[in-house]
C-alpha cells in the first residue's frame, strides 16, 4: 500500500520559536499517523519538522524526505532519512509540492509563498498554521483564485492533523 506524503513548507530563517515548536509537533504527528514527511531539506521550519518526525515512536529511518535545491549530498539538515539533491535551485519548490498529497505551511517568506502558490496551481490541498507568522498567517482564509476553496488556517497542530486525515480519506 502506498504511503501518503505530507509536505511541510516554511522558511529557513527569521522563524519564531513558536513556529519552530509547531513544526516539530507537526513533523512528529505526521510520522505518528503513518505518513511520510517531505520538506525542502534545509534549516528552520524544515529542520524542526524533521526533528519532530525523528522523535516519533513510529519512526523507522525511512520517512523523512528532503528535496534540496543544490546538487550536494550531505547538504541537508542532519535529520533527513532520504536526501534528494535536485540541482534545481528554487525550482525544487515545485517538486516539494508536486510529490505530496497534502501541504501544510508555517511562517515563511518568498520561498514559502512560491510553494503555496505552486501547491494551489497543482491543486494540492494546502493549509497553513494561521498563528505562525509570515505568508502562512497572511494567506489564512484567502483564496488565491477560482481553483480551490480558501486556504484553511489552523492554530493547533491537532486541528491540521484532523484536516489532513479528512483530505486523505476523500
Amino acid at each position: 500500500m502506498r504511503k501518503h506524503i505530507v509536505s511541510v513548507l516554511g522558511g529557513n530563517s527569521a522563524v519564531s520559536d513558536e513556529a519552530l515548536t509547531q513544526a516539530e509537533s507537526l513533523g512528529r504527528a505526521i510520522v505518528d499517523n503513518g505518513w511520510l514527511l517531505c520538506t525542502g531539506g534545509r534549516s528552520g521550519i524544515m529542520e524542526a519538522a524533521s526533528i519532530g518526525a525523528k522523535k516519533s515512536d513510529s519512526w523507522t529511518g525511512h520517512q523523512i524526505i528532503g528535496i534540496l535545491p543544490n546538487e550536494n549530498h550531505g547538504s541537508g539538515n542532519q535529520y533527513l532519512d532520504v536526501e534528494l539533491p535536485s540541482g534545481l535551485g528554487l525550482a525544487r519548490n515545485a517538486l516539494v509540492v508536486r510529490f505530496c498529497d497534502v501541504c501544510v505551511a508555517l511562517s515563511g517568506g518568498a520561498g514559502t509563498l512560491s510553494e503555496i502558490a505552486l501547491a494551489w496551481q497543482f491543486e494540492r490541498p494546502v493549509a497553513v498554521m494561521s498563528n505562525s507568522g509570515g505568508w502562512s498567517e497572511r494567506l489564512s482564509g484567502m483564496a488565491l483564485d477560482h481553483r480551490q476553496p480558501p486556504i484553511n488556517g489552523f492554530e493547533e497542530v491537532s486541528q491540521v492533523i484532523d484536516w489532513i486525515k479528512h483530505q486523505l480519506d476523500t
